[in-house]
């Protein structure tokens, strides 16, 4: 599946059995929108992820362990983990 970025270039993806969770890079990626999102496999974008604060980017996502989560952390100091399903927020660190 060839990935066609939104706004900048794919600094990760996550290749799953139902689609492909991409991390755009956040350096000129518009900050009222988030730069990470689940792509399915038809092009269609099921969701973008939910911010801790609405200006900030994320920079490194991970597949947790339980294969139902994603392990995120943002520009501005938040480790959040992921519903991979909804790509809401299910909980949040700020981290100085």
């Amino acid at each position: 599946m060839e990935i066609i970025p939104l706004h900048t270039k794919v600094d990760k993806f996550i290749q799953l059995p139902t689609g492909v969770v991409v991390l755009e890079d956040p350096k000129g990626f518009p900050r009222g929108e988030s730069n990470l999102y689940y792509l399915q496999f038809d092009g269609k974008i099921l969701w973008k992820a939910e911010k801790p604060e609405p200006q900030t980017l994320y920079t490194r996502v991970r597949l947790n362990e339980d294969g139902q989560t994603l392990g995120t952390y943002t520009q501005s100091g938040h480790a959040c983990d992921l519903d991979l399903q909804t790509g809401k927020i299910l909980e949040q660190t700020h981290i100085q």
